[in-house]
């Protein structure tokens, strides 16, 4: 990386263009660009920002699929010295326009505005306003437990950091020479950070997909020569049932998952193939990577080094980890804790007054309890709050709730999440009907769509009498998650 520091990470691929400027930087369905033709398209993408109005500090919403434009104008913000906020094009209106007034936008990027955008960009020189330091370079919105999605605030120090602490691993999970190939969207921090940040960081070739279809991904892998994978345990399980898998990992030396346990079976069939598939834990908060199992592991065959059923691991270099009972104590070893964790890569706390952040010791509690095995290895056991992640995605019962409580005919509403082979989790509701009403499923779900998007709506909706409930009256959502279970089982 020579011997000065990048200030922001838009500085990164300026430093990839003058180390190697012909080789392959980026691809996708569409288009290949070299680190040299990169580098030019960023500068572009600034100069059209800052030639629409956006001044420093600006907020510029990107609601674009996953591709090269997204990433263009994304690291063409930071260039021109703006806050990028990554819209998920998944959500719905409604989603759409809070994240465009909580934020404040001062451009909303669609990709009709931005094929008008970058068709009409003017030539110049890199700006080189990149925000350092302190300074936020991205709004990245997740669900709230009030049912509002809140900003959490990346400033550029979070973000190369979390970068730096990935390229500290020894030996490298990523090389200048990979082909890192990233299934994921962009607007959600796990493909953004580890996947286009550590490609960035380290000088590698990305590759990137706007839609997973689990053929033509692996065909692409083949195509490309993949050495490195990032995905989710559903995208994983599904490869493996599909006849090309041999064929698309046959390159792969590294490949990562995260989001949500990895099943044993699947972590089983991959070795099969021979590649060691690690599973990782991360939060939007941590930008995002916190701790990653089995590192340092070449191949299957590295006795003791093998991945353990549910582990996710250590924590990265520079990043710490501890364990907390009830009463903020250090839990003893053996026993679940919650999952605190402390690093230069966390984030500045919630948009806009930086509330919720880590505490004065910079320490940040996540909603995940866990436990340390013998070998230091952390295994997640449950969470202290009611979070459900589907491909990676928080989804709040609370917000959920709010939408289907609001509908006609609703008396009570209980949302939890359940597992799912395809997504890690997914959402069941369970609904009772107001006095004398008649509830239908699938119009209550088609009008709770206006507000949610499709991964939000619950997959499942039971219409029941009633709800459990303790002596207090509070609803027992651990016994509807138990009954789910057994009936999976079953």
């Amino acid at each position: 990386m020579g011997t000065d520091k990048p200030v922001g990470i838009g500085q990164l691929v300026s430093s990839g263009a003058a180390r190697t400027p012909s080789r392959c930087a980026i691809i996708d369905a569409h288009t290949r660009l070299t680190w040299a033709e990169l580098d030019r398209a960023v500068t572009r993408a600034a100069l059209a920002l800052l030639a629409a109005g956006a001044a420093s500090g600006d907020r510029v919403a990107l609601e674009l699929g996953t591709g090269i434009p997204f990433a263009v104008l994304y690291l063409g913000a930071l260039r021109a010295g703006l806050v990028a906020v990554p819209v998920n094009p998944a959500y719905t209106q409604p989603e759409i326009e809070h994240i465009l007034r909580d934020s404040g936008a001062a451009l909303h990027i669609t990709p009709a505005a931005a094929d008008a955008l970058l068709a009409a960009a003017p030539d110049g020189a890199d700006p080189q306003a990149d925000r350092g330091g302190e300074q936020l370079s991205v709004l990245l919105y997740t669900s709230g437990t009030s049912g509002r999605p809140k900003g959490a605030m990346l400033s550029a120090r979070a973000l190369l950091a979390n970068v730096d602490q990935l390229a500290a691993v020894d030996p490298p999970v990523l090389r200048a020479d990979d082909v890192l190939f990233v299934p994921l969207p962009l607007c959600h921090v796990f493909g953004l950070n580890a996947g286009l940040g550590m490609a960035l960081r380290v000088g590698a070739t990305v590759v990137l997909a706007d839609r997973f279809d689990p053929a033509a991904t692996l065909g692409t892998m083949a195509a490309e020569r993949v050495t490195a994978v990032l995905g989710v345990p559903g995208q994983y399980a599904q490869w493996l049932r599909q006849p090309g898998v041999a064929a698309g990992f046959a390159a792969v030396r590294f490949a990562m998952s995260g989001s949500a346990t990895l099943p044993a079976a699947v972590v089983d069939g991959y070795a099969e193939l021979g590649v060691v598939l690690h599973d990782g834990y991360g939060l939007t908060e941590a930008a995002p990577v916190v701790t990653i199992n089995a590192i340092g592991v070449d191949s299957p065959d590295d006795a003791g080094r093998k991945p353990k059923p549910g582990s996710i691991g250590v924590a990265l270099p520079g990043v710490d980890t501890e364990l907390r009972d009830a009463d903020g104590e250090q839990t003893a070893p053996d026993d679940p804790g919650r999952l605190f964790v402390r690093g230069d890569n966390l984030f500045s706390g919630y948009w806009p007054d930086g509330s919720d952040g880590p505490d004065a010791d910079g320490w940040f509690g996540t909603g995940d309890i866990a436990v340390v095995d013998d070998d230091g290895e952390l295994h997640l056991v449950g969470r202290s709050a009611e979070l459900v992640i589907v491909n990676g995605f928080n989804v709040y019962p609370a917000e959920v709730e709010a939408v289907f409580a609001a509908q006609p005919g609703v008396g009570e509403v209980a949302v939890v999440g359940v597992p799912d082979e395809k997504t890690g989790e997914a959402v069941r509701a369970y609904l009772v009907p107001a006095a004398d009403g008649v509830l239908d499923p699938d119009a209550l779900r088609t009008a709770a769509a206006r507000s949610l998007a499709h991964f939000k709506l619950p997959r499942d909706i039971e219409i029941v009498s009633e709800l459990p409930r303790t002596v207090t009256g509070k609803i027992m959502k651990w016994q509807l998650r138990a009954a789910e279970r057994a009936d999976g089982a079953g």
